[in-house]
């Protein structure tokens, strides 16, 4: 069984309500049952917090015992050199998720500030590219 942590950042406790043209109409919750669902045997457990020193400190609680982190940081991506180094401080491999194609919208988000530290990077496939991070880790 494999230890998967997904942390979403800022705004993403909006999702299904959001800007439903660029994240969709479902809830975050409703489709992590779904993952849940799809991948009994591995234990995915979910953190999200408005708050980037709280996102930096499940990353150190979690970053040496568990098997994967999916990091959806939102707009910390493009600003938290903080996240950045938290990830490389810790020894569980990081994918970095984005649910649009942020190279397709506004110039400020064509630049991540943690990609650099990641495992990789998966962005625009919608709520499955959770689902893509996740099966990177299987």
């Amino acid at each position: 069984m494999k230890k998967i942590l997904i942390i979403n950042g800022p705004n993403l406790n909006l999702l299904g309500k959001r800007e439903p043209m660029v994240y969709g109409n479902a809830s975050f919750e409703d489709y992590l049952a779904e993952l849940r669902t799809k991948y009994p045997q591995h234990e995915i457990a979910y953190f999200q917090s408005n708050i980037e020193g709280e996102m930096i400190n499940k990353i150190h609680e979690v970053g040496f015992d568990y098997d994967g982190i999916i990091l959806n940081a939102g707009a910390y991506t493009h600003t938290s050199i903080a996240l950045h180094d938290a990830i490389k401080a810790v020894t569980t491999p990081v994918v970095e998720v984005h649910i649009s194609n942020v190279h397709a919208r506004e110039s400020f988000r064509h630049v991540s500030m943690i990609s650099a530290a990641c495992k990789g990077v998966i962005i625009g496939f919608g709520l499955n590219s959770y689902r893509l991070a996740l099966e990177s880790f299987l």
